[in-house]
């Protein structure tokens, strides 16, 4: 019998640059005080899910084991670790998700977490490009490079983007100041966004520094239930839908790679599996590693038509006040992706709004949230509907 699944705790470190934290501290540190804001026992969870991606980025892998390193209640909880590039977090909480559906556990720890900053620049690029097709793709020189042709891909077709791109940073920092855990809290402005400059140097192609998001260490956590256990908790958020998608990995593969298709399909599956439409979502927080990766998700979900978010972000439609407020959170971009933490921090931050709990950043109306996050150049796609329970 098929059991619905709830979040009733999480915990959440700063993102940035944490010089004394190694990624065993980083789990550590939100490990069991994501089981106490559930109001739980570490006896009380029967299974723990771990996203790292790591890929060179700490010599200590087993990061399954790590949880149980920090507290030794949950040395001989069944733990394992899960990786899935950018999605890692995702894929860690649906692999949560999974078991508490099955019934084979009544709750289940769920950790993403990343230690990138203490990685060199050019081997953190290294690292981050594996997230691509190499055999293809590697001669983009960078992850930034393979979204920069994207952008390219979407000028040649629609017009140049650039505009666009400065006013979702614009919108991302902005909403980032009002994020205590974010990496950089600094309303930048569409002009510092928009103009090339010292400060904000070209990075790839058509995408400057303000088009990608940050190298971060950081960690965030969740407790998930079945609705037995949330009935008794002092809050809850439910999983009405969700949904994981692949496309092809190679971007020369796709029949029409502006379209990510992947992405698209995702999304609207989690949402007919919710029962929702677009219009019944209060926020989405997306995946903007870099910010023609947000635009092209507004048109594969349906939030603009092809070739038309400018527009949209010109009506300020997912501003804070607009019809559907996008990464009010920050994003990636203002928050941070430490890679692991990504997904897992995009479900804690969706759930403190609909549980009224997001602070300065809490927007006046937040009963049902969208997640995704990606892997790759949206190759693994991950989407959730999230409903408050209160």
């Amino acid at each position: 019998m098929v059991t619905s699944p709830h979040i009733i705790g999480w915990a959440h470190t700063p993102f940035g640059r944490q010089p004394h934290e190694d990624v065993e501290a980083l789990i550590a540190a939100v490990s069991g005080s994501a089981i106490e804001d559930a109001g739980l026992e570490p006896g009380d969870i029967d299974a723990i899910f771990v996203g790292v991606f790591n890929n060179g980025f700490s010599a200590q892998g087993f990061e399954g084991a790590l949880v149980g390193a920090a507290l030794p209640a949950l040395a001989a909880v069944p733990a394992t670790h899960v990786e899935n590039a950018c999605a890692t977090g995702s894929a860690a909480i649906f692999g949560a998700l999974d078991r508490i559906e099955a019934g084979r556990a009544r709750a289940v720890l769920v950790v993403g977490a990343e230690k990138m900053t203490a990685t060199a620049n050019a081997e953190v690029n290294d690292i981050l490009l594996s997230g691509s097709h190499r055999r293809t793709e590697g001669n983009a020189g960078s992850f930034a490079g393979v979204f920069a042709g994207l952008a390219d891909r979407y000028a040649d077709r629609y017009g140049d983007p650039h505009d666009a791109m400065a006013m979702i940073a614009a919108k991302n920092h902005r909403n980032g100041v009002d994020n205590p855990w974010a990496h950089m809290r600094k309303d930048l402005g569409f002009d510092f966004c928009a103009a090339e400059s010292e400060r904000n140097p070209r990075v790839a192609g058509r995408l400057l520094r303000t088009d990608c998001s940050m190298v971060s260490d950081g960690a965030a956590a969740l407790v998930i239930t079945g609705a037995d256990l949330a009935r008794t908790a002092r809050r809850s958020v439910a999983v009405r839908g969700r949904a994981h998608v692949n496309d092809h990995f190679a971007i020369a593969a796709r029949p029409g790679p502006l379209a990510l298709a992947g992405a698209a399909s995702a999304f609207r599956r989690a949402l007919e599996e919710a029962s929702v439409t677009l219009e019944d979502l209060d926020l989405l927080e997306t995946h903007d590693c870099f910010t023609i990766a947000e635009l092209l998700q507004y048109e594969a979900f349906g939030i603009a038509e092809p070739g038309k978010a400018a527009q949209v972000l010109a009506s300020g439609a997912t501003n804070r006040d607009g019809r559907l407020p996008v990464n009010v959170s920050g994003g990636l971009k203002s928050k941070g992706h430490p890679l692991g933490a990504t997904g897992v921090s995009q479900h804690v931050m969706a759930a403190m709004q609909l549980v009224g709990e997001a602070g300065a950043m809490q927007l006046p109306k937040a009963n049902r949230a969208a997640v995704f996050n990606m892997g790759g150049t949206a190759v693994a796609n991950y989407a959730t509907v999230l409903e408050s329970a209160r």
